[in-house]
């Protein structure tokens, strides 16, 4: 397909996509208020709270997207076909179909290992320098009643060095192959959203798979008590246990219906 591939495409609009179905799903169920017995916070926060519009949250998110799609078909043309490793479809044999699959696992495994770490470090250096988080990092937290489609509401440069360049790495790092690469950043894009999606829906999977960080442990985040608390996104909780950053959280009923988050005194 020209200058770019049909597998560069993919790895390039797959994540963009699933991100607007994924979050308009949320989007949609709220607004029957299917959901709002799991809502951390009321209709009514997202609009006083929030510092950012809805307008202004999906011109950053397109913005940030479309950004980070130019530099995943950089990343892909300048490695070109020397990581070839995970998924492979043309093998008809069942043990080389195995062998495939493990292979991936392993990739997809170290992949979340190095997209975790870069993440927790760049996340906290955005809090720590104050010239950083007034700078950049501030945009993100100016939505403090988190939903859905705002995950990857950021200022373009906090955008790249915490989300962009942290995919850019556990790509190169686990040397998968592009077709992996989009299947994981689908995997990690859908991650995202349910840490920011302000819904603790008990059948979720994913809030059942990482029940230790899901978006009531980030939500903690986004409080003004909790900004210097649980950084670690998007899969793990380690780095904030090993380097005194977690913040222990119960979950409570709203008396307006509901639920919310509450940090507790003990933070390990």
């Amino acid at each position: 397909m020209g200058f770019i591939s049909g597998e560069e495409l993919v790895v390039m609009l797959a994540p963009v996509a699933v991100y607007w179905v994924y979050s308009g799903m949320y989007e949609a169920l709220g607004s029957s208020k299917a959901l709002d017995k799991y809502r951390l916070h009321s209709r009514r926060d997202e609009v006083t709270k929030n510092m950012a519009s809805k307008k202004d949250v999906v011109k950053g998110v397109l913005l940030q997207q479309a950004i980070q799609a130019a530099i995943s078909v950089a990343v892909l043309k300048l490695t070109g076909s020397e990581q070839d490793g995970g998924i492979d479809v043309k093998s008809p044999s069942s043990s080389a179909a195995t062998a495939s699959f493990l292979d991936t696992a392993a990739r997809f495994a170290v992949a979340m290992v190095v997209l975790d770490a870069w993440q927790y470090f760049m996340h906290r250096l955005m809090h720590s320098s104050r010239y950083m988080y007034r700078r950049f990092h501030s945009w993100h937290h100016r939505v403090v009643a988190p939903y859905a489609f705002a995950a990857q509401y950021n200022h373009p440069v906090d955008g790249v060095l915490t989300e962009t360049l942290s995919g850019a790495t556990a790509f190169l790092a686990s040397g998968m192959s592009p077709r992996a690469a989009a299947a994981f950043f689908v995997f990690a894009t859908v991650k995202g959203i349910d840490d920011h999606c302000g819904v603790l829906a008990p059948w979720n999977p994913l809030h059942a798979v990482f029940r230790h960080n899901n978006t009531a442990y980030h939500d903690v985040h986004h409080q003004l008590g909790g900004g210097r608390r649980n950084f670690s996104q998007p899969f793990f909780v380690v780095w904030d246990r090993l380097l005194g950053t977690y913040a222990g959280y119960t979950v409570e009923e709203r008396h307006d219906g509901g639920l919310q988050v509450k940090i507790t005194k003990d933070h390990v």
